[in-house]
């Protein structure tokens, strides 16, 4: 297989990756359903839901504290997606050792 047409193999599957990417979306809810936010799969948060029993004037904080853990939550799950599809591409590729 020569060099030109593996890069363009590689190219055409980034291509298709970042095309997957928009198109996957992911929820990610913690504090038993407190907070919920979408995030698509290029981390780009797209929605945030909070049930009004979260909202605490004065314990601000703890909201706060429960968005972050939602939004680091659903870009985890974005992260194991990337991993297991870019490992699937990997393994199609052809071994060169």
């Amino acid at each position: 297989m020569n060099m030109r047409k593996l890069l363009k193999q590689a190219e055409e599957m980034q291509a298709k990756v970042q095309r997957e990417l928009g198109e996957t979306f992911t929820e990610a809810t913690v504090g038993g359903g407190m907070v919920t936010v979408k995030m698509n799969g290029h981390k780009h948060l797209l929605a945030v839901k909070i049930d009004p029993e979260a909202i605490d004037p004065e314990d601000v904080g703890m909201l706060e504290d429960l968005i972050v853990a939602a939004v680091n939550e659903a870009s985890r799950k974005i992260d194991d997606l990337l991993r297991h599809r870019v490992g699937s591409l990997a393994a199609s590729l052809p071994n060169f050792l």
